[in-house]
C-alpha cells in the first residue's frame, strides 16, 4: 500500500505539476506600431497570447490568439524572440512562453470583451511601458534589441 501512494503521488506529480505552454505575440503593424492590448483581469497592456491547445503548434495557437484577442490576422512570421520560462513570469500559475513577432494586418479591436478591454497599435516610443502585464516588457525590449533569448 505505501508504495502504491508513493508511484500515484509520483504520478500525479508528473502529470500535474507541469509549466503550461504558451505563446505570446509581438505583432507589427504595416505602420510600423506594435499591436498591444488591455486585460480586463488587471487593466494592464498586454501582448496577445494564450496558452497552446491540445493538438496546436505554437504558430497555430499564435494565429488564433492574434485573432481572438486583437481581430488582428498574421501575415508573416518575422521572427522567434525568446523563450521565457522563469517561474514567476506570470501571476496565476508556472508557464512558459514563446514569443514570437509577426507581420499582422487589420486595424486592433478588443476581439473579445470578456477577456480585453482595448486594443491599439502603438509606436515604439510611445509603448506604456510601466502599464504592461506579466514580463511583456522583457519581451518588447529583446524583440526592440534584436536579441533572441531563453530566460
Amino acid at each position: 500500500m505505501v508504495y502504491f501512494t508513493y508511484a500515484l503521488r509520483t504520478l500525479l506529480g508528473l502529470l500535474l505539476r507541469r509549466p503550461l505552454l504558451g505563446t505570446c505575440v509581438i505583432p507589427i503593424l504595416p505602420d510600423g506600431t506594435i499591436a498591444l492590448v488591455r486585460r480586463r483581469d488587471n487593466g494592464l497592456w498586454s501582448l496577445p497570447g494564450g496558452i497552446v491547445d491540445w493538438g496546436e503548434d505554437i504558430l497555430t495557437a499564435a494565429n488564433r490568439e492574434l485573432e481572438e484577442e486583437a481581430g488582428l490576422a498574421v501575415v508573416a512570421l518575422e521572427r522567434l524572440v525568446g523563450v521565457y520560462s522563469q517561474p514567476g513570469r506570470d501571476p496565476r500559475f508556472h508557464s512558459v512562453c514563446v514569443a514570437l513577432a509577426v507581420r499582422a494586418q487589420g486595424h486592433p479591436i478588443a476581439a473579445d470583451p470578456r477577456e480585453i478591454l482595448a486594443a491599439q497599435g502603438f509606436a515604439t516610443d510611445q509603448i506604456p511601458w510601466d502599464s504592461l502585464s506579466h514580463d511583456h516588457a522583457q519581451h518588447l525590449r529583446d524583440y526592440l534589441s534584436g536579441q533572441t533569448v531563453v530566460a
